[in-house]
């Protein structure tokens, strides 16, 4: 999304659309301003997007018109006219006054009365001498430099009055010049819109834009958007008011969408909207939001626009007001004639169950998780049934399996709740304390109560850990790769006096593994805050760069850690940064050495145990087989479970594929979370074996792709090209997998389907536009577009 979005900016065809994105820009990359000041550290301006200069993209468009000098009556008109205002004589030049604009042309040298005159009385006209000083110095200078502001805003009503275009835009861009915060904006912004000043106006815009969301708790900001009308818009956003809007609305909805401003904002994005899909998004949003606020006929009639433009997932809210009027039946055929009459998704199955009931609702849920197994809602509704029924461990059992691959708050809750009623205050704990990890200020039971009171509550039935005791437990959690366990046992440290910033770092790693990036990140940055020492602080700020993206400025920072103390994280920081940031194949010798200090450096087994691994893996690259299984047997000795993969991989490509076979059983049968250990495991057997190997593998995790690439590769050797296809839709269905449309589109192409390759190919590079395999596969295939 941030790709299409820097994107659209990079390629924005006015400097409204400029400003809107570049500000939608910074508000997505809210609270990464640690990383831009880490870069400038390594001497490195991070290219963010800053506001630009809207002056220099708008131009004044004057029509120059030829005036003649003329003659009234036969007499010389004089060189100097003088604007008397009250007591107060101005002299100016004649023909540069008349030069500013037509109706002064008219007056000093057409054949109004005043051309004849050489005093004229402007005092009427609300400019003060000041003022009338600065317009005749700009007549003759074209400059208003010096001018001070409350002068400036007099001249522009007096320049606008006059029709004084240059005056004017002179005015328009001194003042934009001058803006540089909120409150400037805020003073300026009427003047801007009543006197039809766009740069000024834009000026205004982009400095309330880049203040996004805190601008939007400003009573003031919030009525220019919401009261301003259209002709006052288009001074400030030109044709971008759609994009504004859109822009206003996600971020009020993500602040209050039942608030009066969010659905102010979504009023006026369908005003906007011009063409069908504008019109779909808007409706459907704008339905969502009533509906939230209980305004159910607004609700219907704009659920129904968005239908009739197009926007299926709306009969969802359609349905979902007839229930609330007691039609339920209707609800039921509203999603029945939309499943028969599409390619049924998930949602449609999991929308219809609200509307049945006993086995039908069953079916329907089993029927949402077999098309979307993402969906959160059907594994909550049948854990809680069964829980009801009493069949604690069926419960406990579809619980888990969302949560072997998807870590949603919503379930974990649930799973507490399960475990409170087994009075398994052990495991509840577990649980509550990793909600803590993600969500410190997470409300459970329907929002009502703090889960930090709950885990207050807990904590009280079950017995106190020492440090030692964590240790252990830590250590038991991970070597049963059970992530969520080894986040609740490191939340119970970070009460301890114990160092903080290497709590906080084991964290990051953990959420990092359980696909939580912007949690991970702030742990790290936590990490940072709590080091204990310079050198550590250098460590944590060059993986915050790495996991970034910065692999050259994280091998900066790990070199200036050694610069003060070799320690184990500094030398494994180098080695990860030094093999992504370095294109040279030679660079392997250098990481082997790298994590061999880093092994000869005090460090505690957790570590140690991934740091052979590592350290296995790169001579398993190198072709160093024996000096690999060392590293891999060294790692189990000291339980690090995960060196079974490497270690399979060795007997591998030692053609001992049976010894590959076993030692990945021995993973299996000792990680809590086994699906990558099932996938891996099926590439050292037979194709039944494979079979149902990764059958599991989409069973504990059916977010992982290559299972489904296989059984299509296989359904597509045995020529069976439609089956080959279902089994990627399938999967694509709720996952555009970059390689999934990649194979599919091949497939397409191979069966002759060119409009269904390109649809693919598009697709793909949406998700990445320098594929280079997909940019390949769509040159050939748009070759033959019919």
């Amino acid at each position: 999304m941030r790709r299409s979005l820097r994107a659209a900016w990079q390629r924005a065809n006015t400097v409204y659309e400029k400003l809107i994105f570049g500000a939608w820009l910074k508000y997505e990359k809210q609270g990464e301003e640690l990383i831009a000041d880490l870069l400038k550290t390594c001497g490195k301006c991070a290219k963010e997007f800053g506001p630009i200069d809207v002056a220099s993209h708008l131009s004044l468009d004057v029509a120059v018109n030829s005036q003649e000098r003329i003659l009234v009556n036969g007499n010389h008109i004089s060189q100097y006219v003088i604007f008397t205002i009250g007591n107060d004589k101005i002299i100016c030049d004649r023909h540069k006054m008349s030069e500013l604009s037509a109706p002064f042309h008219a007056m000093l040298k057409g054949s109004f009365s005043e051309s004849l005159s050489e005093t004229i009385d402007l005092s009427e006209n609300n400019i003060s001498p000041s003022g009338m000083r600065a317009i005749s110095y700009f007549s003759l200078t074209g400059s208003l430099y010096d001018v001070p502001p409350n002068l400036l805003l007099e001249i522009l009503v007096f320049a606008n009055k006059y029709c004084c275009e240059t005056l004017k835009d002179a005015c328009d861009r001194r003042l934009a010049s001058l803006i540089s915060s909120k409150e400037d904006a805020m003073e300026l912004i009427d003047y801007a819109l009543d006197e039809n000043s766009p740069v000024l106006a834009a000026s205004c815009l982009q400095v309330l834009l880049r203040d996004l969301p805190n601008c939007l708790n400003d009573n003031q900001v919030v009525e220019i958007f919401t009261q301003s009308n259209r002709q006052q818009l288009a001074v400030m956003v030109g044709p971008g008011l759609f994009s504004l809007y859109c822009l206003l609305s996600e971020v009020s909805m993500n602040l209050n969408p039942r608030s009066d401003t969010t659905a102010q904002f979504l009023v006026r994005l369908v005003d906007f909207a011009e063409t069908d899909k504008q019109r779909l998004l808007a409706f459907h949003q704008l339905g969502c939001v009533r509906l939230l606020r209980k305004e159910y006929e607004e609700a219907h009639c704009l659920f129904e626009g968005a239908v009739n433009a197009g926007h299926i997932y709306s009969v969802a809210g359609l349905a979902r007001l007839d229930y609330i009027k007691g039609e339920k039946l209707l609800s039921f055929e509203k999603l029945s004639s939309v499943i028969s009459s599409v390619t049924p998704l998930g949602w449609m199955y999991q929308e219809r169950s609200l509307y049945c009931e006993g086995d039908n609702r069953w079916e329907d849920l089993e029927r949402a998780t077999d098309l979307d197994p993402t969906l959160i809602y059907p594994y909550m509704y049948r854990a809680a049934y069964l829980m009801r029924t009493q069949n604690v461990q069926a419960a406990l059992a579809e619980i888990n399996r969302i949560l072997g691959f998807k870590l949603s708050l919503e379930c974990l809750e649930l799973r507490f709740f399960l475990y409170l009623a087994l009075e398994d205050y052990k495991a509840a704990l577990c649980d509550v304390q990793a909600i803590l990890t993600l969500r410190p200020d997470y409300r459970m039971f329907e929002g009502r109560v703090a889960a930090s009171q709950f885990r207050t509550l807990v904590r009280e039935h079950v017995e106190h850990w020492t440090t030692a005791d964590c240790w252990a437990r830590l250590y038991d959690c991970w070597s049963a790769v059970d992530d969520i366990g080894s986040l609740s046992v490191i939340y119970q440290m970070l009460e301890s006096d114990a160092a903080k910033g290497v709590l906080y770092f084991r964290q990051s790693l953990l959420l990092l593994r359980l696909n939580c990036p912007e949690a991970a990140m702030r742990s790290l940055q936590l990490a940072r805050q709590h080091a204990s020492s310079e050198h550590e602080r250098l460590v944590y700020e060059g993986w915050i760069l790495y996991d970034t993206g910065h692999y050259e400025e994280g091998l900066q920072k790990a070199e200036e850690s050694i610069s003060i103390k070799r320690s184990f994280e500094a030398f494994f920081l180098k080695a990860y940064a030094l093999a992504d940031s370095s294109l040279d194949s030679s660079c392997s010798s250098t990481v082997v050495s790298l994590l061999e200090d880093a092994l000869k450096c005090p460090s505690d087994n957790l570590r140690k145990g991934q740091a052979l691994n590592n350290l296995g893996s790169v001579f398993v690259d190198c072709g160093k087989l024996d000096s690999a299984a060392d590293c891999y047997i060294n790692a189990l000795e000291i339980r690090h479970t995960r060196a079974h993969q490497g270690l399979a991989r060795v007997h591998f490509l030692k053609n001992d594929k049976a010894a590959a076979y076993n030692e990945m059983t021995k993973l299996i049968e000792k990680a809590k979370n086994n699906a990558s250990a099932y996938e891996k495991r099926s590439e050292y057997c037979d194709r039944e074996l494979t079979k149902a190997d990764l059958e599991m593998v989409t069973h504990l995790d059916p977010l992982r792709v290559y299972p489904y690439r296989y059984r299509a590769a296989v359904l597509m050797d045995n020529h069976k090209e439609e089956e080959a296809i279902g089994e990627l839709s399938r999967a694509i269905a709720f996952k555009a997998d970059l390689h999934l449309l990649h194979l599919r589109a091949a497939f397409h192409e191979h069966k002759g389907d060119v409009l269904g390759a390109l649809r693919d190919c598009r697709a793909a590079l949406s998700v990445d536009p320098n594929h280079q395999e997909m940019l390949e596969l769509h040159s050939r295939v748009n070759s033959h577009e019919p």
